[in-house]
């Protein structure tokens, strides 16, 4: 799908065409122009020409859960990966990829070993999205939220995750509160998130309390130390009045222990901050943190009076988990 070359298509036509044809992609969730009924047959033909609505997907759905990722096959024959996690009170999360690979090399991430292909446009993230409400309106269900937490660093590819954030929100119709961003600490895209007039929500991917961790797990904090990220979030707080998520892994005898806790404290017992304690997805490098010591872990920050929750593993037998971003079958 590209909209560009859709509202090329379109010059010339009366103004309602371009309403119906988003009706027919957005609300209609039609993946041939064919199933137009409001559009000429010369008209449709021309649109599947020039702005064909299939999304070449490969799903995988865990027999864990209900999670479900996909594969898909991108107009150069780069592929990404995005995912879709069930959530018990019925709502539904897609997690979009921003990036065919990534540059930050982040050591617990299958994705960062990848290196970088190529931004994404924002024609190929709204289609991650598209993708799953074709697949779950079979269902007479729907895409609730969206986060921008898949392959990829959001705030490299600032402008087009913006744009296609705009369209999920106006056409798809999934509220701004509802949509999500992390970042590694980019500060130039959490400075320009504070300016923009929807209402975003910021996640951060923190993973340690300290830069001298946090540098061996995350390369790009000796460019973007965290006290320069949270001086940045401050400023966010300050203009936005939202809270901001900082994410962390638990990664086994690495970051998960009461030392670890009590320092995570110190940064984390501010107003409007919320860490997000994430169960890590073991990988070749890293291991998973046991239940027990991640309970501590939440107990510590708790009686520290610092606001946490916690997100347990969604797809790991397919590989659709946090960091787990990467098939072994992806073409690069």
């Amino acid at each position: 799908m590209n909209l560009d070359n859709l509202y090329k298509v379109l010059e010339g036509q009366p103004k309602y065409r371009t309403q119906q044809a988003q009706d027919v992609i957005f609300k209609k969730l039609a993946s041939d122009w064919s199933e137009a009924t409001n559009l000429s047959k010369e008209l449709k033909e021309k649109l599947n020409k020039e702005c064909p609505l299939e999304i070449k997907g490969e799903i995988f759905t865990s027999q864990n859960s209900e999670t479900s990722k996909v594969l898909i096959t991108l107009i150069d024959g780069l592929q990404i990966e995005s995912v879709l996690l069930p959530h018990k009170d019925g709502r539904f999360t897609v997690c979009v990829s921003t990036q065919v690979g990534c540059p930050l090399a982040c050591k617990f991430c299958a994705t960062g070993k990848m290196g970088l292909k190529r931004n994404l446009d924002y024609n190929e993230m709204i289609e991650q999205v598209l993708f799953f409400s074709r697949y779950l309106a079979k269902e007479n269900k729907k895409v609730s939220n969206v986060v921008y937490m898949g392959m990829g660093e959001p705030f490299l590819n600032y402008d087009n995750v913006m744009k296609s954030i705009k369209y999920i929100n106006e056409y798809l119709q999934i509220g701004a509160r509802r949509i999500s961003v992390s970042t590694s600490g980019i500060l130039e895209g959490i400075k320009k998130l504070s300016d923009e007039k929807m209402q975003i929500n910021l996640a951060i991917s923190l993973h340690a309390p300290n830069d001298k961790l946090r540098s061996e797990l995350m390369p790009i904090n000796k460019g973007f130390n965290i006290a320069k990220v949270l001086a940045e979030v401050d400023n966010y707080i300050i203009k936005t009045g939202r809270r901001v998520m900082f994410e962390y892994l638990m990664i086994r005898g690495v970051n998960d222990q009461p030392k670890h806790a009590l320092e995570l404290a110190d940064l984390m017992r501010k107003h409007l901050y919320m860490v997000n304690l994430i169960s890590y997805n073991p990988t070749d490098v890293f291991k998973a943190s046991s239940s027990k010591d991640i309970k501590k872990f939440r107990e510590i920050l708790e009686q520290e009076g610092v606001a946490v929750t916690q997100r347990y593993s969604f797809g790991q037998d397919i590989e659709a988990a946090c960091g787990q971003l990467a098939n072994k079958n992806i073409k690069v």
